[in-house]
């Protein structure tokens, strides 16, 4: 049977930082735009650029480099805009696993990662400080990192700062531990990067229905531009939204990685071509993609003005500092620099 409704796969079950999709659909901004769109969630992240590119869906959300990787690997995906921008991605430990801000120290230890790159990312690091694969033990633990932390089936395990190391610090709280007894090796300092846009969260869609649809497609950004908009502009209403559509988020651990997340959504939803530039060439470090490989993405189906950061060649070194520092001081920031999060939304 066919059906004129977009299908919409997210990267996981849903989260807090998926609230501009369910927003949309909730407050009739799809409808506005005269689409009608079916949010899935998929049983396992790994399958989402495959079931997307074989064309069983027609869009979904994607981190960059799985997005890049997917396109190298055969399936016609495409970046259509950007959901999050750079979320600080790293190994998460504890304190007490013995791990320290020294790279050498995960020697021995049990190492999570979700999906195959993040194993290529940590055996790539072990080369570039002198070790070897054989110097930790790698454990696959899909998106269960943390999960799998504090049960001790690892000692450290590749997460986003937003979502697991907020959910070891709930944990950590619960058991009346200092909340920094969790921390961060980050994986864009550790390669020496100098962004963590690698993890950027991606709008994607498989380019036969982008062909197709092009008047769908910008429907559907327009729709989640307007959702994106009000989850900055006023983002405890946004929230109450939220767990209105989706009651699981009502929870504390939940508000304070919507908190975290905050810092991170893009105001205009554009596909920076630096950021893709740098992911592009990380992505051939990994040998993930071919020499020549032309990154996946557009711009065009994004009809409002997109801001010109990435004209500044110091704009991810800014934009980190100021995420750095308001998150640490004030609980998140905006994407635009010096704004912070309203102080109603951190939590105390």
């Amino acid at each position: 049977m066919s059906t004129d409704k977009i299908t919409f796969l997210l990267n996981w079950h849903a989260t807090p930082y998926h609230a501009p999709v369910f927003l949309a659909q909730k407050l009739g901004y799809f409808k506005e735009e005269g689409i009608s769109v079916a949010l899935l969630e998929p049983n396992d992240p790994s399958d989402v650029t495959e079931i997307i590119g074989s064309n069983k869906i027609d869009m979904g959300f994607k981190a960059m480099i799985h997005t890049l990787a997917g396109k190298a690997r055969g399936f016609p995906i495409m970046s259509i805009g950007s959901l999050l921008d750079e979320p600080f991605t790293g190994v998460v430990y504890l304190k007490s696993s013995g791990i320290t801000t020294d790279f050498k120290s995960l020697y021995g230890k049990r190492i999570g990662y979700v999906g195959e790159f993040g194993k290529i990312q940590i055996d790539e690091l072990t080369k570039h400080y002198g070790m070897t694969p054989n110097d930790y033990t790698a454990i696959r633990c899909g998106m269960n990192v943390s999960k799998a932390i504090i049960n001790g089936d690892i000692d450290a395990g590749i997460g986003l700062e937003n979502v697991q190391m907020v959910e070891l610090q709930e944990w950590l709280s619960s058991q009346g531990r200092p909340t920094d007894d969790v921390q961060m090796l980050r994986i864009d300092e550790l390669a020496e990067l100098g962004c963590c846009c690698f993890c950027s969260i991606l709008y994607i869609a498989n380019e036969q229905f982008i062909a197709a649809n092009p008047e769908k497609v910008k429907a559907f950004m327009r729709a989640c531009k307007k959702a994106t908009d009000f989850v900055l502009a006023e983002p405890e209403k946004a929230y109450a939204e939220y767990i209105d559509m989706k009651p699981i988020m009502g929870t504390t651990l939940n508000r304070k990685i919507f908190e975290r997340s905050f810092a991170y959504f893009s105001q205009d939803l554009q596909n920076v071509k630096r950021d893709w530039t740098k992911v592009t060439n990380y992505g051939k470090r990994l040998e993930v993609l071919p020499a020549d490989y032309q990154p996946n993405y557009t711009n065009e189906f994004l009809s409002w003005p997109l801001q010109g950061e990435s004209a500044d060649p110091l704009g991810d070194q800014k934009k980190m500092a100021a995420h750095q520092a308001a998150i640490a001081q004030n609980g998140g920031c905006r994407r635009c620099g010096d704004a912070v999060a309203p102080a109603s939304l951190v939590s105390a």
